[in-house]
């Protein structure tokens, strides 16, 4: 008698671990397509972006926080907030490694998003340029 009580138990138990198993699954899968679905109709900005922040694993505004400058901020005043930031963490002088990465990471990250800016607004100059010689050689 008690043998089959427990047998029952565990079908029953295992019925409703199946069931919320597989309600978890269908709405990853249908998280995944609408995530896959937003990124490929997002354009290439957003794409782009997450792509940087996936490879460095820190989004802009944490690099930007990291070193107390803003996004539009002058190459000058990255570098320098930097260096400064780079010798006061040194773990000879007491620092932490830690914080060090972090600050390394951050000038990495800001320097990955300038070089993919300016890569674009060359792409679009060169098409610019393109359509231009396209537009202004006659037509015969």
């Amino acid at each position: 008698m008690s043998a089959r009580l427990i047998a029952q138990l565990v079908v029953s138990l295992g019925t409703v671990v199946g069931r919320a198993f597989i309600a978890a699954y269908k709405q990853a899968a249908a998280n995944a397509a609408q995530g896959g679905g937003a990124a490929a109709r997002g354009g290439a900005k957003e794409g782009a972006v997450d792509a940087l922040t996936r490879k460095t694993g820190m989004s802009m505004e944490e690099a930007c926080q990291i070193l107390n400058v803003t996004q539009e901020a002058e190459l000058e005043k990255i570098l320098k907030n930097y260096e400064h930031l780079f010798s006061m963490n040194e773990t000879s002088k007491g620092g932490s490694f830690y914080i060090q990465s972090k600050v390394v990471r951050a000038k990495e990250r800001i320097e990955m998003e300038r070089a993919q800016e300016a890569k674009k607004a060359a792409q679009a100059n060169q098409e610019n340029a393109s359509s231009e010689n396209n537009s202004s050689s006659p037509s015969s």
